[in-house]
């Protein structure tokens, strides 16, 4: 068992043009057991204008030195000793506010360090083929397109999710952008780090803030950037959905098909694995399995192998579920329990929570299985293991496949993958033995990020 958590309170400063911000307005976080375990600065919005407005009048880092920075953060964050706090200290107290098992934890914030130093390879891979990166090319003396950011300064709004969604803005700073995040006020510790990496790395304190704020100074973040990008469920969706500056990542109703031609005890392996890796708290995690036959055994078979983990603290290294304060525990299993009308509990809401004494619970996985693949259930996504098992015929046809973030469709028919891959609401395919969470960095997430950042410009010059 690994308990390496600092035992003082760790101060998470804002970090402005300025450097380190020490506010009079400081917000405790508690771990999962409700013990103080940080007190956040939290800036006003006024700090928040001034801050972007100072990124905005600044001009980006040269190309070289963006690359040399963004190369040399990978080791700095994993191996210095950042805000008091060496890598393994960073992760456990990590583990232990988040509610993830401290293996999870520590491999999503590896996955940050190593989005770092390829961080150029995914923007290599989204620039679109014969554009031109400078206006300077020799190919732009008869005309070209130069790839071109559309503004300068791109704010976060993170999730608490899980560390490894600090990965992904790390492409906008590749691009020249000056970068503003708001971090989750459940789990800041990734993004303060990662600043400070790359601060330490060469990029200068203007070129990314972290700006911990309330809703009103996060409003004030998402109007002042000139792009953003926002994580969070349904509703924080919904919020931004016209307003074209802004990048939604909400929820991901990750899902696998297994056609009639394959037999899914060959995959019952990726199938669970893909259920439960990451504590089951990621959006690429399968909230829902559907089969085209009986899935009945396929669903017991899959509760064996969940019900067979062990619930254990964070900061155990076997651990794999995550853990919530036990009130929040026995709410989100309560509210399971209400959007289980017609389907058969293989293991049920009322399972759920699993007392791990000290004030916190881990939250066991969860299985139903549907007589009929109804959408609204299917698309019910919660931060652990929770899956719906439900049967698929041609004549269901792809609706209970849309709006999925990745599709797994384990099938040897080609044309269900073509009408699949050019379905607009399946953002993602996978095909086989590949888990809905693998990823590289040329598989795009969302679309890639540069899409979205990035536009066209037709340059000619004598």
């Amino acid at each position: 068992m690994t308990d390496t958590a600092p035992t003082h309170l760790v101060d998470v400063d804002a970090l402005g043009p300025g450097g380190e911000y020490r506010t009079r307005t400081r917000e405790t976080i508690t771990d999962t057991a409700g013990v103080a375990a940080a007190e956040l600065s939290i800036v006003p919005p006024l700090y928040v204008a001034r801050t972007i407005s100072t990124q905005r009048k600044t001009r980006p880092l040269p190309f070289a030195r963006r690359q040399a920075a963004l190369t040399a953060t990978r080791a700095i964050f994993t191996d210095a000793v950042l805000a008091g706090l060496d890598f393994e200290q960073y992760v456990a107290l990590t583990s232990r506010v988040a509610g993830l098992p401290i293996g999870v934890a520590r491999a999503g914030a590896t996955s940050v360090a190593a989005a770092a130093a390829t961080a150029f390879d995914s923007v290599a891979a989204a620039m679109p083929t014969g554009t031109v990166a400078d206006w300077r090319d020799e190919r732009t003396r008869t005309g070209a397109a130069v790839w071109t950011r559309r503004g300068e300064v791109f704010a976060v709004h993170a999730s608490g999710n899980a560390p490894g969604i600090h990965g992904l803005w790390l492409q906008a700073l590749a691009l020249g952008y000056r970068v503003a995040v708001r971090p989750s006020r459940r789990e800041p510790f990734t993004g303060h780090r990662l600043i400070l990496a790359l601060r330490a790395a060469g990029f200068r304190d203007v070129d990314i803030a972290l700006l911990p704020t309330d809703y009103t100074g996060a409003d004030a973040i998402i109007r002042d950037a000139d792009l953003a990008m926002v994580y969070g469920d349904q509703d924080v969706v919904d919020k931004y959905a016209t307003d074209p500056r802004v990048f939604t990542n909400g929820p991901g109703r990750t899902k696998i098909l297994v056609t009639a031609d394959r037999d899914w005890r060959d995959y019952l392996d990726v199938i669970v694995e893909s259920i439960a890796g990451l504590g089951g708290t990621a959006c690429v995690n399968t909230t829902a399995v559907l089969y085209e036959g009986d899935p009945a055994p396929l669903a017991h078979a899959v509760a064996e192998r969940l019900s067979a983990i062990a619930p254990l603290p964070d900061s155990d290294e076997l651990a794999v579920l995550p853990t919530r304060p036990i009130a929040e525990a026995e709410a989100l299993a309560a509210y399971l329990g209400t959007k289980t009308a017609g389907a058969t509990a293989v293991l049920g809401a009322d399972q759920v929570v699993a007392d791990l004494g000290g004030g916190r619970a881990a939250l066991r996985p969860a299985v139903h299985l549907l007589s009929a693949p109804n959408v609204e259930q299917l698309n019910i996504e919660l931060a652990f293991p929770c899956v719906w098992i439900a049967p698929w015929s041609r004549t269901d046809g792809l609706a209970p496949l849309r709006n999925s973030l990745v599709l797994n469709v384990i099938t040897g028919d080609e044309d269900l993958l073509d009408s699949l891959i050019c379905e607009p609401t399946i953002t993602n395919v996978h095909s086989g033995r590949h888990l809905t969470q693998v990823s590289n960095p040329e598989m795009p997430h969302d679309g890639y990020l540069a899409d979205f950042l990035m536009r066209n410009k037709a340059v000619i010059r004598d």
